[in-house]
Protein backbone atom coordinates (compact mmCIF):
# COMPACT_ATOMS: atom_id res chain seq x y z
CA UNK A 1 0.00 0.00 0.00
CA UNK A 2 1.36 3.36 -0.73
CA UNK A 3 2.91 5.39 2.65
CA UNK A 4 0.46 8.34 3.75
CA UNK A 5 3.51 10.75 3.14
CA UNK A 6 3.96 9.19 -0.68
CA UNK A 7 0.29 9.97 -1.03
CA UNK A 8 -0.35 13.14 0.53
CA UNK A 9 3.08 14.19 -2.09
CA UNK A 10 0.75 12.99 -5.09
CA UNK A 11 -1.95 14.30 -4.25
CA UNK A 12 -0.73 17.70 -3.72
CA UNK A 13 1.62 17.36 -6.86
CA UNK A 14 -1.60 16.14 -8.98
CA UNK A 15 -4.08 18.98 -7.15
CA UNK A 16 -1.45 21.55 -8.50
CA UNK A 17 -1.53 19.87 -12.37
CA UNK A 18 -4.62 19.56 -12.42
CA UNK A 19 -6.55 22.84 -10.81
CA UNK A 20 -3.69 25.11 -12.90
CA UNK A 21 -6.25 25.98 -15.95
CA UNK A 22 -4.87 24.50 -19.10
CA UNK A 23 -6.41 23.65 -21.96
CA UNK A 24 -8.26 20.43 -20.82
CA UNK A 25 -9.71 22.90 -18.17
CA UNK A 26 -10.59 25.64 -20.59
CA UNK A 27 -12.31 22.64 -23.07
CA UNK A 28 -14.62 21.96 -19.86
CA UNK A 29 -15.09 25.78 -19.56
CA UNK A 30 -15.81 26.40 -23.19
CA UNK A 31 -18.53 23.45 -23.47
CA UNK A 32 -20.40 24.64 -20.06
CA UNK A 33 -20.77 28.22 -21.52
CA UNK A 34 -22.03 26.96 -25.02
CA UNK A 35 -24.23 23.73 -23.97
CA UNK A 36 -24.94 23.91 -20.30
CA UNK A 37 -23.84 22.42 -16.94
CA UNK A 38 -24.94 18.80 -18.05
CA UNK A 39 -22.28 19.10 -21.23
CA UNK A 40 -19.60 20.39 -19.00
CA UNK A 41 -20.27 17.41 -16.27
CA UNK A 42 -20.21 15.07 -19.07
CA UNK A 43 -16.86 15.95 -20.63
CA UNK A 44 -15.32 15.80 -17.22
CA UNK A 45 -16.43 11.99 -16.71
CA UNK A 46 -15.76 11.37 -19.96
CA UNK A 47 -12.30 12.56 -19.75
CA UNK A 48 -11.74 11.08 -16.15
CA UNK A 49 -12.71 7.90 -17.84
CA UNK A 50 -10.00 8.02 -20.13
CA UNK A 51 -7.28 8.54 -17.79
CA UNK A 52 -8.20 5.61 -15.90
CA UNK A 53 -7.96 3.92 -18.98
CA UNK A 54 -4.38 4.90 -18.98
CA UNK A 55 -3.36 4.53 -15.74
CA UNK A 56 -4.61 1.00 -15.52
CA UNK A 57 -2.20 0.64 -18.61
CA UNK A 58 0.48 2.05 -16.63
CA UNK A 59 0.37 0.03 -13.93
CA UNK A 60 0.11 -3.18 -15.48
CA UNK A 61 2.88 -2.47 -17.95
CA UNK A 62 5.35 0.26 -16.51
CA UNK A 63 4.51 -0.75 -12.67
CA UNK A 64 5.83 -4.52 -13.09
CA UNK A 65 8.99 -3.36 -14.67
CA UNK A 66 9.93 -0.24 -12.23
CA UNK A 67 9.43 -2.83 -8.94
CA UNK A 68 11.85 -5.16 -10.22
CA UNK A 69 14.31 -2.44 -11.51
CA UNK A 70 16.52 0.11 -9.68
CA UNK A 71 18.03 1.18 -13.25
CA UNK A 72 14.79 1.41 -14.71
CA UNK A 73 13.44 3.16 -11.34
CA UNK A 74 16.26 6.01 -11.49
CA UNK A 75 15.97 6.28 -15.16
CA UNK A 76 12.40 6.80 -14.77
CA UNK A 77 12.83 9.18 -12.23
CA UNK A 78 15.31 11.83 -14.19
CA UNK A 79 12.56 11.53 -16.99
CA UNK A 80 9.93 12.36 -14.55
CA UNK A 81 11.93 15.24 -13.52
CA UNK A 82 13.01 16.77 -16.40
CA UNK A 83 8.80 16.59 -18.35
CA UNK A 84 7.95 18.65 -14.95
CA UNK A 85 10.81 21.47 -15.73
CA UNK A 86 10.32 21.26 -19.36
CA UNK A 87 6.09 21.14 -18.88
CA UNK A 88 6.59 24.11 -16.72
CA UNK A 89 9.16 26.12 -19.02
CA UNK A 90 6.50 25.65 -21.62
CA UNK A 91 3.54 26.58 -19.36
CA UNK A 92 4.92 29.84 -18.65
CA UNK A 93 6.54 30.85 -22.20
CA UNK A 94 3.07 29.90 -23.75
CA UNK A 95 0.53 31.80 -21.42
CA UNK A 96 -0.16 34.56 -23.67
CA UNK A 97 -2.20 31.61 -26.09
CA UNK A 98 -4.60 30.47 -23.13
CA UNK A 99 -6.90 33.40 -23.71
CA UNK A 100 -7.21 32.03 -26.95
CA UNK A 101 -8.78 28.87 -26.38
CA UNK A 102 -12.14 30.82 -24.63
CA UNK A 103 -12.70 31.56 -28.18
CA UNK A 104 -13.50 28.27 -29.55
CA UNK A 105 -17.30 27.19 -30.69
CA UNK A 106 -18.59 24.27 -29.42
CA UNK A 107 -21.47 22.58 -31.87
CA UNK A 108 -24.40 21.34 -30.16
CA UNK A 109 -23.89 17.55 -29.15
CA UNK A 110 -25.83 14.71 -27.26
CA UNK A 111 -24.81 13.99 -24.18
CA UNK A 112 -23.71 10.26 -24.99
CA UNK A 113 -21.43 12.33 -27.87
CA UNK A 114 -19.99 14.58 -25.03
CA UNK A 115 -19.19 11.58 -23.29
CA UNK A 116 -17.43 9.94 -25.91
CA UNK A 117 -15.57 12.52 -27.32
CA UNK A 118 -14.61 13.30 -23.23
CA UNK A 119 -13.17 9.73 -23.12
CA UNK A 120 -11.32 10.08 -26.66
CA UNK A 121 -9.49 12.91 -25.26
CA UNK A 122 -8.87 11.38 -22.24
CA UNK A 123 -7.43 7.83 -23.49
CA UNK A 124 -5.45 10.02 -26.44
CA UNK A 125 -4.04 12.78 -23.80
CA UNK A 126 -0.12 12.70 -25.00
CA UNK A 127 0.47 14.89 -21.65
CA UNK A 128 -1.67 12.56 -19.26
CA UNK A 129 0.28 9.59 -20.53
CA UNK A 130 3.84 10.68 -19.93
CA UNK A 131 2.96 11.92 -16.59
CA UNK A 132 1.22 9.19 -15.70
CA UNK A 133 4.28 6.77 -17.57
CA UNK A 134 7.39 8.72 -16.40
CA UNK A 135 6.04 10.90 -13.34
CA UNK A 136 3.43 8.96 -11.21
CA UNK A 137 5.67 5.67 -10.87
CA UNK A 138 8.16 8.15 -8.40
CA UNK A 139 5.71 8.18 -5.97
CA UNK A 140 5.43 4.21 -5.21
CA UNK A 141 7.65 2.49 -3.42
CA UNK A 142 8.47 -0.41 -4.45
CA UNK A 143 10.29 -1.71 -1.22
CA UNK A 144 6.57 -1.87 0.21
CA UNK A 145 6.08 -4.29 -2.91
CA UNK A 146 2.73 -4.12 -4.92
CA UNK A 147 3.61 -1.48 -7.28
CA UNK A 148 0.47 -1.53 -9.85
CA UNK A 149 -1.70 -1.45 -7.28
CA UNK A 150 0.09 1.48 -5.74
CA UNK A 151 0.03 3.09 -8.89
CA UNK A 152 -3.29 2.00 -9.45
CA UNK A 153 -4.21 3.80 -6.24
CA UNK A 154 -2.65 6.94 -6.49
CA UNK A 155 -4.11 6.62 -10.11
CA UNK A 156 -7.66 7.01 -8.61
CA UNK A 157 -6.24 9.74 -6.26
CA UNK A 158 -5.75 11.58 -9.55
CA UNK A 159 -9.06 10.74 -10.69
CA UNK A 160 -10.85 12.12 -8.23
CA UNK A 161 -8.83 14.98 -7.61
CA UNK A 162 -9.87 15.40 -10.76
CA UNK A 163 -13.36 15.19 -11.07
CA UNK A 164 -14.00 17.35 -8.53
CA UNK A 165 -11.78 20.02 -9.84
CA UNK A 166 -13.29 20.05 -13.24
CA UNK A 167 -16.72 19.67 -12.41
CA UNK A 168 -16.20 23.20 -10.15
CA UNK A 169 -14.72 24.48 -13.36
CA UNK A 170 -17.95 23.70 -15.56
CA UNK A 171 -20.56 24.13 -12.91
CA UNK A 172 -18.95 27.73 -12.85
CA UNK A 173 -18.47 27.80 -16.47
CA UNK A 174 -20.23 31.18 -17.22
CA UNK A 175 -19.03 33.55 -14.44
CA UNK A 176 -15.92 32.07 -14.75
CA UNK A 177 -15.44 32.50 -18.75
CA UNK A 178 -16.72 36.64 -18.17
CA UNK A 179 -14.23 37.31 -15.43
CA UNK A 180 -11.36 35.41 -17.11
CA UNK A 181 -12.62 36.92 -20.79
CA UNK A 182 -12.56 40.63 -19.45
CA UNK A 183 -8.46 40.32 -18.89
CA UNK A 184 -6.22 38.24 -21.18
CA UNK A 185 -3.72 38.81 -18.44
CA UNK A 186 -5.49 37.11 -15.78
CA UNK A 187 -4.95 33.82 -17.75
CA UNK A 188 -1.64 34.74 -18.65
CA UNK A 189 -0.49 35.38 -14.95
CA UNK A 190 -2.58 31.66 -13.73
CA UNK A 191 -0.45 30.19 -16.34
CA UNK A 192 2.55 31.63 -15.43
CA UNK A 193 1.97 31.16 -12.17
CA UNK A 194 1.13 27.39 -13.34
CA UNK A 195 4.27 26.86 -14.79
CA UNK A 196 6.58 28.21 -12.15
CA UNK A 197 4.83 26.20 -9.65
CA UNK A 198 4.80 22.46 -11.75
CA UNK A 199 8.85 24.19 -12.55
CA UNK A 200 9.59 23.67 -8.95
CA UNK A 201 7.81 20.24 -8.38
CA UNK A 202 9.94 18.63 -11.13
CA UNK A 203 13.25 20.32 -8.97
CA UNK A 204 11.65 18.57 -6.06
CA UNK A 205 11.19 15.63 -7.35
CA UNK A 206 14.75 15.28 -8.86
CA UNK A 207 16.33 15.67 -5.56
CA UNK A 208 13.93 13.46 -3.64
CA UNK A 209 15.53 10.47 -2.03
CA UNK A 210 15.38 7.22 -3.74
CA UNK A 211 12.59 4.67 -2.83
CA UNK A 212 14.80 1.17 -2.59
CA UNK A 213 14.11 -1.13 -4.79
CA UNK A 214 13.97 -5.04 -3.20
CA UNK A 215 15.71 -7.76 -5.85
CA UNK A 216 13.97 -9.42 -8.33
CA UNK A 217 12.62 -13.27 -7.63
CA UNK A 218 14.05 -15.66 -9.76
Amino acid sequence: MVAPDRLLAFALTAFILIVIPGPSVLFVISRGVALGRRAALATVMGNTTGVLVQVVAVAVGVGAIVQRSAVVFDVMKIVGAAYLVFLGVRMVRQRKALSGLLDVAVVPKSTRRIYLDGLVVGVTNPKAAVFFAVVLPQFAEPARGGVPLQILVLGLVFALIAIVSDSAWGLAAGTLRAWLARSPRRLERLGGAGGLAIFGLGIRLAVSRKASVPPAHP
